[in-house]
């Protein structure tokens, strides 16, 4: 079992920037591929940024390509997601997980999930 905790959404304006953690306990965190998903009011949950157990690799929605930077600190047992340039369309729940089935933008691979933290972009 794995426990996520999200934290450092809010309130921000168009163009500043948010750092979202996402704090893991239970089982080993290295093992495990961590994934980075947003739910708009609305619309289905969609894939956001991916990193790879050692953090070594990436990947990342179109949409924030650029903006957005997921690392981790596996001694930590810590994932971070840095937005950067926010718009208005990124308004959104934010929520972590993680896999064991490894590399993946799909939600349904994923075994563990946060509560999810609001982000709130105005223009």
């Amino acid at each position: 079992q794995v426990q996520l905790v999200e934290s450092g959404g809010g309130s921000v304006q168009a163009g500043d920037s948010l750092r979202l953690s996402c704090a893991a306990s239970g089982r080993t965190f290295r093992n495990y591929a961590m994934g980075w998903f947003r739910q708009a009011p609305g619309k289905e949950r969609e894939f956001v940024a991916v990193v790879n157990w050692s953090g070594g690799n990436t990947d990342y929605a179109d949409s924030v390509k650029g903006r957005f930077t997921a690392s981790r600190d596996n001694a930590k047992n810590t994932m971070y997601l840095q937005m950067n340039s926010l718009k208005p369309e990124d308004t959104a729940v934010y929520y972590c997980a993680a896999g064991l089935t490894g590399w993946s933008n799909v939600a349904k691979d994923y075994d563990y999930w946060g509560q999810g933290t609001q982000v709130t972009v105005s223009s």
